[in-house]
């Protein structure tokens, strides 16, 4: 298998996590247990092998996977899932999604658990200096990077900020934004304020563009 199929899986250890949103002013705490998440984004070359299509605007094997939307993303998980042998996540009714959180299969990580990877550890807004670990406007010459070229956080997690904004399980706000998702981490054409642990975006659910991916979740199996 080429090194750009690969999937690194990095186990995550149990923790508390304090989710914030700018607009509404409010936060609130997430108990998390200990769960696996991909070393980095979904690439354009796993996807090829998993599903046969190419939706990116940037052709590269070893970029992330972009165009593509959270329910590609879902149906990406499934379908990785049954590749290997391992029991789908998701179930499909018309527009609902229901998920099955005793499978082993591949899934979306919820925004906690995102977060919770994404810091580290860490207390502040990034987990080091963002030129160093982030491919943004600044300094990405506004195009999409490989995955892995910008330096991982403390547990080994890449491009957790910036490349591409990845989509996550959650509804953003359905009393305000109906099925809309959350996105997190910021891509290679946005400003620096956007590449931050913190930082929520929202998005239709059939949204695609071309710095939207995603990377994929475990449930953490007991020895």
């Amino acid at each position: 298998m080429d090194a750009h199929a690969e999937l690194t899986m990095i186990a995550v250890p149990p923790g508390r996590v304090t989710l914030s949103d700018r607009r509404t002013q409010r936060s609130w705490d997430v108990e998390l247990a200990p769960y696996t998440l991909a070393a980095h984004p979904v690439t354009q070359e796993l996807y090829a092998q998993v599903t046969g299509r190419r939706p990116s605007t940037a052709q590269g094997e070893g970029l992330p996977v972009e165009g593509v939307s959270w329910w590609d993303a879902v149906q990406f998980c499934n379908a990785l899932s049954t590749r290997e042998g391992l029991t789908p996540v998701y179930t499909q009714d018309g527009e609902a999604v229901a998920r099955d959180t005793t499978a082993e299969g591949y899934r979306l990580p919820s925004e906690a658990e995102w977060e919770h990877a994404c810091r580290a550890g860490t207390s502040g807004p990034r987990y080091g200096p963002l030129d160093e670990i982030a491919w943004y406007r600044g300094n990405s010459q506004e195009r999409i990077r490989e995955v892995g070229g910008r330096r991982p956080n403390p547990w080994g997690f890449h491009d957790t900020l910036g490349n591409v904004w990845e989509w996550c399980w959650d509804v953003y706000d359905a009393d305000v934004y109906g099925s809309y998702r959350v996105l997190r981490g910021g891509g290679w054409f946005d400003e620096h304020w956007s590449c931050r642990a913190s930082v929520r975006r929202r998005s239709h659910p059939t949204f695609r563009v071309d710095d939207v991916g995603f990377r994929v979740a475990r449930r953490l199996s007991p020895r």
